[in-house]
């Protein structure tokens, strides 16, 4: 019986080798496991642009899930019950912070597992002296305008911490991590270039920006231009008829010849202040709601920018033509897991 006992004992050796060595391969030679680990990085995120610049630089090697729906208000959104499982779940999560995302930061925090990392993205980007304060962020209140990704080396340096915390996590995929990472900063850097060319097409007295929500803080002093002012108020109300009328006053008198809303933000009020000052009033630019269908190419960061900049400049006297060639695709190969909610 010995010699059959040996010759169990192989097999079942080599099966195992086998399996180990070829059970979690997903095609490009990689395992797709974190460090000491049997199962793929669970990346859990909030708001969809941060989803997609976490989804570019994990590519096939984890899984993703944003939990904030895209066009929902990420201020003042409140997680199903049923997120708390995702969250408890997570290996890692990322999310804007400086207060962006308050009560899904709550629930992350009361339901991760202690040994999961919560990123505060905003917080490990700007210091406290390069905070901006605005009407619908008020210094007095504390918490500055959270609102980063629009100014894109801001989202570059998202991009390097995330890609810094998954390299830390799994570090046999690091390699795979850097790599993206690389691909999208070229492209970021591309993009950021082309922004700030098409932005010169502006007549220099038209960069002036007056919106709802206050989402280009970071952007304006970056690209040149100048936010005179945002409609909404810290508290998510309506303006008072004084300050309506003292926005409608301040356009009139800069001659501004367009005013933003919101997709995520409609607002009458804006629209009203556009029609007595004889501006043109458009609703269609975009905080956080990515253009197109999860899976299209355009349904992305890079997607996200390019579509705000085709609607802001032009309709500020200047033009998008510097954009044509920028990319918003993925940048690895294969099929994405990544999950946006809608």
């Amino acid at each position: 019986m010995k010699p059959l006992v040996f010759l169990a004992a192989f097999v079942l050796v080599a099966t195992s080798f086998f399996v180990a060595a070829c059970g979690d391969d997903d095609g490009d030679g990689a395992s797709g496991t974190p460090a000491g680990g049997d199962e793929r990085v669970k990346v859990v995120t909030t708001v969809a642009p941060i989803t997609s610049l976490v989804e570019n630089i994990a590519g096939t090697r984890a899984d993703v899930e944003g939990i904030v729906p895209e066009g929902t208000n990420s201020h003042t959104f409140e997680p199903a019950p049923s997120v708390a499982q995702v969250l408890a779940e997570a290996d890692i999560i990322f999310v804007n912070g400086l207060a962006l995302e308050e009560p899904t930061f709550e629930l992350a925090e009361a339901n991760k597992p202690d040994s999961t990392e919560l990123v505060r993205l905003g917080d490990l980007t700007v210091t406290e002296d390069e905070w901006e304060f605005d009407f619908s962020f008020p210094e007095e209140e504390g918490n500055p305008n959270p609102h980063l990704w629009p100014n894109v080396p801001y989202a570059l340096r998202y991009a390097e911490i995330i890609n810094q915390k998954l390299g830390e996590l799994d570090a046999d995929n690091a390699a795979y991590y850097d790599e993206n990472l690389q691909k999208l900063a070229a492209r970021l850097n591309a993009l950021d270039g082309a922004i700030a060319e098409a932005a010169q097409t502006v007549p220099e007295e038209n960069r002036k920006l007056l919106t709802y929500h206050d989402s280009w803080a970071y952007w304006a002093p970056t690209y040149g231009f100048t936010v005179i002012g945002a409609v909404q108020p810290s508290d998510f109300s309506e303006p008072s008829p004084r300050e309506v009328a003292d926005l409608i006053d301040q356009v009139q008198e800069e001659n501004i010849p367009a005013v933003f809303g919101s997709e995520v933000f409609p607002s009458a009020v804006l629209e009203q202040i556009a029609s007595e000052a004889d501006s043109e009033f458009i609703d269609e630019l975009r905080d956080d709601d990515l253009p197109g269908e999860p899976g299209d190419p355009e349904h992305s960061y890079i997607g996200l920018m390019l579509a705000n900049m085709q609607i802001m400049l032009p309709a500020l006297g200047g033009n998008a033509d510097a954009l044509a060639d920028i990319d918003p695709s993925l940048v690895f190969e294969g099929s994405s897991p990544a999950q946006y909610p809608q």
